[in-house]
Formats: C-alpha cells, sequence, structure tokens
C-alpha cells in the first residue's frame, strides 16, 4: 500500500549560490542547506521545496512557485525595486500591462523569473 510519511517538491537551477542568494535577498525566504548541499525553501505557511543543481539545466516551461500576496502591484513595485524583471510575456493570450500584471482574466497575477529562468509568480486569490 502507498503510504507516504513526507512530500515535497523540487527544481533545478545552475548556480546553487545564485539561487540561495535571489531567494533569500531579493524574495525574502528561508533556505536551508540539507546533509546533501542541496538547498531547501521554506515557503510561506511552511512547506518546504528542493532546490538542486543541474549542470544542463533547462527553466521549466511553466510557473514553478506562485506567491499569494495582498497586493500585486505593491508586490511588483517591491520586486522591480530589487532589479526584478516582471514584463516577462509579450503574449495575447496572456495580456499584461506595462508592469507585467495580468488583472480581469482570473487572478490578478504578475510572472517573474529566478536567476536560472524558471518561473515564479506573485498573485491575488
Amino acid at each position: 500500500m502507498f503510504s507516504p510519511v513526507h512530500a515535497f517538491s523540487g527544481f533545478s537551477v545552475h548556480d546553487l549560490d545564485e539561487a540561495r542568494a535571489f531567494y533569500t535577498e531579493i524574495l525574502g525566504l528561508t533556505v536551508t542547506e540539507n546533509d546533501m548541499g542541496l538547498l531547501q525553501l521554506v515557503l510561506p505557511g511552511g512547506a518546504e521545496v528542493l532546490v538542486y543543481p543541474k549542470q544542463d539545466h533547462t527553466p521549466a516551461s511553466f510557473t514553478i512557485l506562485n506567491f499569494v500576496v495582498a497586493d500585486v502591484d505593491v508586490a511588483v513595485e517591491e520586486l522591480n525595486g530589487k532589479g526584478v524583471v516582471t514584463k516577462i510575456y509579450d503574449d495575447p493570450n496572456l495580456p499584461t500591462d506595462d508592469k507585467g500584471i495580468m488583472r480581469d482574466n482570473g487572478p490578478t497575477i504578475a510572472w517573474f523569473r529566478d536567476p536560472s529562468g524558471n518561473v515564479l509568480s506573485v498573485l491575488t486569490e
């Protein structure tokens, strides 16, 4: 019988030090290193995500992490102020404004990339 005790998700990056700096200094997450030298992001709410290096890393073609925020405009301004680009799509299926925020087409959401090109988002519920 399938009886997991614990579960977690993970994704690859091309450089662990660069990822550690981004996720701690830019996003303000708690990042620990496990006994194998891999990173563990502690997400709001307590879930953990494993981050591992991959020499031939290819960014995921989908959003790997979504951060729920009270106000997407404020979050985007804070991210932009730290040098994070939030206007990453020029796609009529994802109609975003000049800040990269999509409104009135589901949740208000803005996408951005980590240093390895993985797509993340800030959104309201």
